[in-house]
């Protein structure tokens, strides 16, 4: 049991008010020991877990606090301009003391002159008023005499100690501003004292007016004015937006064209030397490699130039592996002027497959995806908001994959349209309508091969898949269709039942097409049997046949020769072919990216410089710009005169067309076998 002393109280005034926990037993009363333990509790000193543990000595060690005199914010190495000297002159450092209070006073030091004179001249002064008493005094009696009176003792002797305290002094700052002037703009006239009263008379009646319009205002419309100006207030912060991202834009670029100087200008000035040394070779120099971090994972399936931006071009992202496919793609539109970023991003729900800008209208961009949809966004507008028209339902897209799609020509009514190639085997074309998207099917592709019995005996006609399509450059109705098992088809916007040409082009898929851009009846085709073929229309054979040694991705021709094309093989390796120079191989062959972890899928060629983008697998674009012995345009003579350059290109290509044509059937294929065995 606790003691009489363990249970205490104390009162207000501090007494200490000490009852027994014996007396509360004795009295009745119990004894609430939860109470006790509380007050315990609240009566120890707590110590905190991370607190020091110091030493008697270290507690009773006084830590001084000096204040300096020194004022560390006094200028130093003050110069002022001398006009008269034409230089710079030192000037003397302030005093270090801050005077807080001055005033003139009355007390002198006594070792000064002033202080001594005044001694001296006191002392004088009482000498002689001794003197005058004395001869009184000796006429009278003779004083006893006196001892000499001390000399005063001045009672200020500047015995004092002086104390200063330097106090905290903010330092100056300064601040510019650099504003662009207002306009402005003489103006002059005679201001009469009629028409200021006149002015001062119809301002009033404009404030009477509008005090009137306010009382006639109902709620309803007061309501209408607040959303109108919160939908103002809200169209000028978009405005503002634009405008600030605009400025970050320009920004972002004078930052990357410092970071890439070298290769900006190599891009635009460089060529290579060694050109001169070499004999109908090329070579194929990097320059920049575009990315985007979200989609580093996925394929480059298509690539296409703007029409109007020749530095601006669109990236597409999926995937060209069926067992791996991705959740998601991308399209991506780079400019050459920042590499490091796209300027848009659009982000679909499936792979990617390819896109198409339209020529007339270099804001509308028509993108195809792996799961069969066909979307259109307005840049304009911008990505953010979503596709400005996107195919809806089953009977209302593809199939399956859609593979290439391609802007047609205003329709009679103006209406835009684009076509669709897919690998289902059907061609559709898209109108924009006024809200959707309006879909007619142009063809469906069947095999010119024998029926098929079904199961229940029925007869059964096999359809191509298509994989890719390209119109004739001068006759928008007449189209080339690829597919899966080989072949080629020429198709016709007019009619949907009949082929009005088949190619039996290669022995697997067929990857791309393209038409010359100087001889609408020529165009080359790639596949993944590893050879680019060189075709005439109307005629089954082909004309070049080049064995790559690899499948084949995609093949273009060259906007500024007629004899020129480009292709890329899945072996990470670049062909650029000029068949002026040789029939028989490539000029130049280049590895680009590792042959191991890289392939090469897509190619395209820029309309207005020398140079080239390709794709690869892992989702990197890379610029290549081409040597001057891989553009050779071709000359004129001296005694021609003015020729169009382009009839000129078009007459080099008829000239080697010639030679293979006028060859026998059995010596061209001779030829176009030991081509593909050079190879």
């Amino acid at each position: 049991m606790a003691s009489p002393a363990s249970l205490a109280s104390y009162d207000s005034d501090g007494s200490e008010n000490r009852i027994s926990s014996m007396q509360k037993i004795g009295k009745g009363e119990p004894v609430d020991n939860d109470e006790f333990d509380t007050w315990m509790k609240s009566k120890q000193l707590l110590k905190p877990d991370d607190q020091l543990d110091l030493t008697e000595a270290e507690l009773g060690e006084e830590i001084p606090k000096l204040l300096s005199t020194e004022n560390r914010h006094l200028p130093r190495n003050l110069v002022v301009y001398d006009f008269r000297e034409g230089a710079f002159l030192p000037v003397p450092p302030p005093e270090n003391t801050i005077t807080l209070l001055e005033f003139e006073g009355t007390s002198i030091h006594k070792d000064t002159d002033e202080a001594k004179e005044q001694i001296s001249r006191k002392g004088t002064d009482d000498e002689a008023e001794g003197e005058g008493e004395g001869q009184e005094q000796e006429e009278e009696a003779p004083p006893p005499p006196e001892e000499e009176a001390p000399k005063k003792k001045l009672t200020n002797q500047f015995n004092f100690c002086e104390r200063a305290a330097l106090t905290i002094a903010n330092p100056s700052r300064s601040v510019d501003t650099q504003t662009i002037p207002p306009p402005r703009s003489s103006y002059g006239a005679s201001v009469l004292q009629w028409v200021i009263y006149d002015s001062y008379i119809e301002d009033y009646a404009q404030q009477q007016r509008e005090k009137e319009r306010e009382k006639e205002k109902k709620p309803g419309l007061q309501r209408r004015d607040e959303k109108s100006r919160k939908d103002e207030k809200a169209k000028q912060a978009e405005e503002f937006n634009k405008r600030y991202l605009q400025a970050c834009q320009i920004i972002e670029r004078m930052v990357n064209q410092n970071i890439y100087d070298e290769i900006a200008q190599d891009y635009r000035y460089w060529e290579d030397p060694s050109d001169e040394f070499r004999e109908e070779e090329g070579t194929l120099l990097p320059l920049w490699k575009f990315s985007y971090e979200r989609t580093k994972k996925m394929c480059v399936t298509d690539l296409c130039f703007n029409t109007l931006y020749y530095d601006l071009f669109a990236v597409c992202f999926g995937t060209l592996d069926f067992m791996k496919q991705n959740a998601e793609g991308a399209v991506c539109l780079f400019t050459i002027k920042n590499p490091s970023f796209p300027d848009y991003r659009i982000a679909t729900e499936s792979g990617a497959m390819c896109c198409d800008i339209h020529p007339k209208y270099p804001y509308l961009i028509a993108i195809g995806l792996y799961d069969g949809n066909v979307i259109v966004y307005n840049l304009q507008v911008g990505t953010k908001e979503g596709p400005v028209y996107i195919s809806h339902g089953v009977n209302g897209k593809h199939a399956e994959c859609v593979w290439e799609i391609k802007w047609g020509p205003d329709m009679q009514d103006g209406e835009i349209n684009f076509f669709s190639v897919s690998a289902d085997g059907k061609v559709f074309n898209w109108v924009l309508m006024q809200n959707k998207l309006a879909i007619t099917t142009i063809i469906t592709l069947f095999l010119e091969l024998d029926h098929v019995s079904g199961p229940d005996g029925s007869t059964l006609r096999l359809k191509g898949s298509g994989t890719c399509m390209v119109f004739h450059p001068h006759n928008p109705e007449i189209f080339l269709v690829g597919t899966e098992e080989g072949f080629i088809f020429k198709c016709s916007t007019a009619y949907s039942s009949k082929y009005l040409m088949t190619y039996h082009a290669h022995y697997l898929p067929v990857h791309r097409m393209d038409y010359n851009k100087f001889n609408s009846n020529i165009f080359a085709s790639c596949s993944g049997d590893w050879r680019v073929k060189i075709w005439e229309d109307m005629r089954p054979e082909p004309l070049f046949i080049f064995d790559l040694g690899s499948s084949v991705g995609d093949v273009k021709w060259a906007p500024y020769s007629s004899t020129v094309f480009a292709a890329v093989t899945t072996e990470g390796k670049v062909f650029v072919f000029d068949l002026n120079v040789n029939k028989y191989k490539a000029i130049c062959t280049q590895a680009i990216v590792s042959k191991r972890k890289n392939k090469l899928t897509r190619l395209a060629f820029n309309q207005k410089l020398p140079f080239i983008i390709v794709g690869d697998d892992k989702g990197t674009t890379i610029t290549l710009k081409l040597s001057p012995n891989l553009r050779v345009k071709t000359k004129m003579g001296k005694k021609a005169g003015v020729v169009d350059p382009q009839l000129l290109e078009s007459q080099k290509l008829d000239r080697l067309l010639s030679l293979v044509r006028e060859l026998p059937e059995g010596e061209m294929v001779k030829e176009t076998v030991s081509t593909v065995a050079s190879n």
